[in-house]
């Protein structure tokens, strides 16, 4: 070969080379599919993330998900030079950053991050240590490479100089993986199976968005999602006249029984209890009652044991709208900081027009959830926040609850009668690291260090504050006219550190079953006792107490989505993530679909127009 031909040869495989990306491309496109993979087996099977690799679709998922990885990574094809090595990092990075958010989001949540989540970043303000501890030391391989490529990068200082554009991998990649895209959208989602199976779509488990359309599609999908239905749609004739059949067919039409009105006239207090769980109720450790304020009141109350969570992404501001407006929250999202303006018939609403003085206490920031601003459109006609309670004693997220309980007190005292008062506690949030000198279970030292024995004790301590709040409101004359609701806002240990119970030891059978119920219980000093098997859910309160306080059904029984749980002879629950617990099974459907519509409502403000 001559030299002239050797130089020919070169100048032409070097601009092949050009135009092939570099290695450091390559490796950080290649591992980044890996990682999405690996992220879609962790969180999209049921019991290991091998299933995730033998479902039916799993050639259709992970081609998507090679596709959108690949449009996400052919950004840096546009840059040159040591720009490129240095975006291509970025985007390494910004993708492990991605799935380990997600995967902490997951394991707390059931659900992952979303763009209505993340306008809500005001609410991570002390949760730093709530969101480690769903960090375990294996998330670590998502950004190991992530650490290793950016010491080569500062290491190798004079590589990448020579990278040029590669515009035309660029335009090639847009069109072969858009062009998959849409053909699995038009062969799925409109033509072959119809509903059957659908690609694009916010499914109602998020795990089968996720496995259909892999992370990176998913939150591309979000974001469409977000700026095209982020605002206060307009309902059909057609979709009006659905929700309007829905309440015909959700009313029962009972006849009333000695339980109606019972406590008409009566002051309220509606206490919801931070990730209170109703397997600790009647239940001892080593001989110790968990719950002995609770379980004492038992025998004053009606309580319902078979009673559900239902709140979603906005977890204890969904237990707020669920029990105030008797209303699902929305499906993405918290309505409190999408729809906080909305209007509905709400519990506060309904007894201020029986000259109740209504008010809600939370000893936190007033931006947290945004719950201020949607309580006072809810109808509160007065709100405390953290800004009215001395922080004379902090636990956990805020203020303890053995101070906030206490300064309440005189609160309710100067309070005109009857009023409504709806308070919330906070000590007992995860990741339940109680201070030391607060811990009074004697547990076994194996299981106190876990977020079990943390669970146990914070549970007790919560209890133990409940009891004191209401003995002083005995004491002060308040007890005697009060009813006092009492209900778990959401799950604690089994909703979000349910995988680390097998591994404690020695263990019981009694704290191993995953069970979404949380305790609804309705105390009256002299009552006696009263239990109601029905299964139902944090829906029902509205109905159910207003029953009770005296509120004529007419005045709600078109806006609520619950059921009087005193008179139904319906029997079900309908989680948030759609599945139907019950024997009602019948009514399945009309149930389930009471979630789809939920979203109608509140994206409408519908009840604007239609309040009564």
């Amino acid at each position: 070969m001559s030299v002239l031909q050797y130089k020919s040869v070169k100048r032409n495989l070097r601009i092949i080379f050009d135009l092939i990306p570099d290695p450091f491309w390559w490796g950080s496109f290649i591992i980044g599919y890996i990682k999405v993979i690996a992220f879609m087996g962790l969180t999209t099977s049921w019991n290991n993330s091998w299933e995730f690799y033998f479902i039916n679709n799993y050639a259709l998922s992970s081609t998507l998900a090679f596709c959108f990885t690949l449009l996400f990574f052919s950004i840096p094809l546009l840059f040159k030079g040591r720009s490129r090595l240095w975006v291509t990092w970025a985007f390494g990075a910004l993708l492990a950053f991605l799935l380990l958010a997600d995967l902490v989001y997951y394991r707390g949540y059931g659900d992952f991050l979303t763009f209505h989540l993340v306008a809500q970043l005001t609410n991570l303000e002390d949760l730093g240590s709530s969101i480690l501890s769903l960090l375990y030391l294996p998330d670590a391989l998502f950004a190991i490479d992530c650490i290793l490529a950016l010491l080569l990068l500062v290491l190798r200082r004079e590589s990448g100089k020579d990278i040029r554009r590669q515009i035309p991998w660029f335009l090639l990649i847009w069109v072969l993986a858009t062009g998959f895209i849409y053909s699995a959208h038009y062969r799925y989602d409109q033509v072959e199976n119809g509903q059957n199976h659908i690609v694009f779509r916010i499914c109602w488990a998020p795990t089968d968005s996720m496995r259909n359309l892999s992370p990176i599609g998913y939150h591309f999908y979000d974001g469409y999602v977000y700026f095209k239905e982020n605002q206060i749609i307009e309902l059909t004739p057609e979709q009006e006249e659905e929700i309007q059949n829905w309440y015909v067919q959700n009313q029962e039409d009972l006849p009333s029984d000695e339980y109606k009105g019972l406590f008409a006239g009566q002051n309220l207090i509606l206490l919801q209890v931070e990730s209170l769980e109703n397997f600790v109720i009647n239940q001892s450790y080593n001989n110790q009652e968990i719950t002995p304020t609770l379980n004492r009141l038992l025998q004053d109350s009606i309580y319902f044991p078979n009673f559900y969570e239902q709140v979603w992404n906005g977890t204890t501001s969904d237990a707020e709208l669920l029990a105030n407006a008797s209303v699902y929250p929305v499906r993405r999202g918290s309505t409190f900081f999408r729809y906080p303006l909305n209007e509905y018939n709400s519990l506060p609403k309904l007894l201020a027009e029986k000259g109740y003085a209504t008010q809600a206490s939370h000893p936190d920031n007033a931006g947290y959830w945004n719950w201020v601003q949607a309580l006072i459109g809810m109808g509160f006609s007065n709100t405390l926040d953290i800004k009215d309670f001395v922080m004379d004693e902090k636990i956990g997220l805020g203020l303890s609850d053995s101070s906030y309980l206490r300064q309440m007190l005189p609160i309710l005292e100067r309070s005109s009668q009857p009023f409504y008062d709806f308070i919330i506690t906070m000590t007992s949030h995860g990741p339940y690291d109680l201070p030391k000198e607060y811990r009074e279970l004697e547990i076994d030292p194996r299981i106190d260090r876990t977020k079990l024995g943390g669970y146990f004790q914070s549970i007790h301590y919560t209890d133990k504050q409940i009891g004191m709040f209401i003995e002083s409101l005995d004491q002060k004359g308040l007890l005697e006219n009060t009813v006092i609701v009492i209900y778990g806002d959401h799950g604690g240990i089994h909703k979000y550190y349910n995988d680390e119970l097998p591994g404690i030891q020695p263990q019981e059978d009694w704290w191993m079953e995953n069970d979404p119920k949380v305790p609804f219980l309705i105390y009256k000093k002299g009552l006696g006792p009263k239990v109601i098997e029905t299964t139902g859910g944090q829906i029902d309160i509205l109905p159910t107490v207003a029953y009770l306080m005296g509120i004529e059904e007419e005045k709600y029984v078109k806006t609520t989505q619950g059921r009087n749980l005193m008179t139904t002879q319906r029997d079900y629950a309908v989680l948030a993530d759609g599945t139907f617990v019950g024997t009602s099974k019948e009514l399945e459907d009309h149930a389930v679909k009471g979630l789809t519509l939920s979203d109608l409502i509140i994206q409408s403000n519908y009840f604007d127009k239609n309040a009564k």
